[in-house]
């Protein structure tokens, strides 16, 4: 650089800093400036970029978990911290081990938080359909949390933006035999402000009841109940089916027509049955029937969709979207309900959600964990287009929403959420309440140092 090069250099370098620095003290207007070199513009117009950190440098340092109880089932936590000295959350989804996380450490030390699709191609190998999915799921949902924070924005817009504000919330309640003390509780439901309603409507509530079903239910219950082949099933006879209809429609005479009420998962039951059942109901204008056989067997789902006049639903239990193609190429059900902490985390329920959209199939999701996943919940709810209503499992636990900080509450907003604008999830976790509900004998967010190298795997079997 020439001598002159250089003094003009350093002039326009003092005036930027004495440009900052008076923006520093007191800020500046654009139109103030408007006058000034284009470099004093841009620094105007920049003042209030939010810098949460140096994007391009952060590394993660360490993964940890608490394992809470309770919210309202056992829950692994996640939480991933780099070296810029902030921290994502995530969650295993309820009921799954804290070691399918774990196991996953060693793969993502030292590496960008930030490239969360990259890192998830790499770990993705790691998870399963079910609850063993949770692990990685858990790991992306805090490597979002992660990059929203470092590039200071909420993590719907990493995700291409919005398509709405408050997200739909669907609850259901604790069961009871008896249909009339079920109906007041659905009723207090709507009461409280939802406006989209799930039920338990299965075997559980006539299998002690003779002539019910066709297979006995007394030293053989177990194992049909366990029975995953929808062909060898137990088989409703006309009284079970009968029964089933005569509960549904005490319910809809409390809480009435105007309220979408879906169906959770029936029980073990043939595909005969299903379509029995299905037909009965048809009346009561159901939401959904959700879960009738496993969604492994594509042809019987798409033989029941085609032969009742009520929408199906299946898919809580499927990992990534390729566990989903089958039943959305053949339009074997009329909606999709992935679990997000199953799924394969945020940005792979969003592309699950992506697929189906154009082939006319809208998605419900499946949520049963802490306010952790539930804010994932919302961020992707809020960038899906076709979805319709997101679950909230922990509408009586009265701690839930104490769980996290940095937001508004409540959380629960007369059966709606409100999509947060503040970076990454857009919560923070609330230690004290954490260590008040640790599971027996876990502690919170201990070091885990033994799961830094790549023998992790086999301690998982360990």
């Amino acid at each position: 650089m020439s001598k002159e090069n250089h003094r003009l250099y350093g002039q326009s370098m003092y005036s930027r800093r004495t440009l900052l620095g008076g923006i520093g003290l007191g800020g500046l207007s654009l139109a103030g400036v408007l006058g000034n070199s284009v470099e004093e513009q841009i620094a105007c117009a920049a003042q209030n970029v939010n810098r949460s950190s140096a994007p391009s440098r952060l590394r993660i340092t360490d993964l940890r978990v608490a394992v809470i109880r309770g919210a309202p089932f056992r829950v692994p936590l996640i939480r991933i911290d780099t070296n810029q000295g902030i921290s994502g959350y995530g969650e295993v989804r309820d009921g799954g081990s804290k070691r399918y996380a774990l196991m996953l450490k060693s793969k993502i030390l030292g590496e960008n938080p930030c490239n969360v699709e990259r890192l998830f191609k790499s770990i993705r190998q790691f998870g399963h359909h079910g609850r063993q999915g949770g692990g990685v799921s858990g790991v992306e949902m805090a490597l979002w949390d992660l990059a929203g924070k470092a590039y200071g924005v909420p993590v719907y817009q990493l995700l291409g933006g919005k398509y709405r504000d408050r997200i739909r919330l669907y609850a259901d309640t604790t069961s009871s035999r008896d249909a009339d003390v079920y109906a007041r509780r659905l009723r207090e439901r709507a009461k409280a402000g939802f406006s989209f309603l799930k039920m338990d409507l299965g075997i559980n509530l006539i299998r002690n009841i003779p002539g019910t079903l066709s297979r006995p239910v007394d030293t053989d219950w177990d194992r049909y109940r366990t029975t995953m082949h929808p062909f060898t099933r137990i088989q409703l006879t006309d009284k079970g089916i009968d029964l089933l209809a005569a509960y549904l429609a005490r319910v809809r005479e409390e809480i009435g027509y105007g309220i979408p009420l879906a169906a959770d998962h029936f029980g073990h039951i043939d595909v005969n049955s299903c379509i029995r059942l299905g037909e009965a109901l048809e009346p009561f204008q159901m939401a959904w029937l959700e879960d009738m056989v496993p969604w492994q067997y594509t042809e019987a789902w798409k033989e029941i969709t085609s032969s009742i006049d009520v929408p199906t639903l299946t898919g809580e239990d499927i990992y990534c979207l390729d566990g989903f193609r089958d039943l959305i190429d053949n339009h074997a059900v009329d909606m999709i309900h992935p679990d997000l902490a199953t799924a394969g985390g945020i940005l792979e329920t969003k592309k699950i959600g992506d697929y189906a959209e154009p082939r006319g199939i809208a998605m419900a999701m499946h949520f049963a964990g802490s306010p952790i996943s539930f804010m994932a919940n919302v961020h992707c709810a809020a960038a899906t287009e076709n979805f319709v209503v997101l679950e909230h499992h922990g509408v009586d636990v009265s701690w839930w929403e104490d769980l996290v900080t940095g937001i508004e509450k409540p959380l629960n907003r007369q059966g709606f959420a409100r999509v947060p604008e503040t970076p990454g999830l857009g919560v923070e976790l609330n230690l004290d309440v954490v260590k008040q509900h640790l599971s027996r004998g876990e502690s919170c967010f201990a070091p885990t140092d033994e799961w830094n190298d790549d023998d992790s795997n086999d301690r998982l079997w360990s």
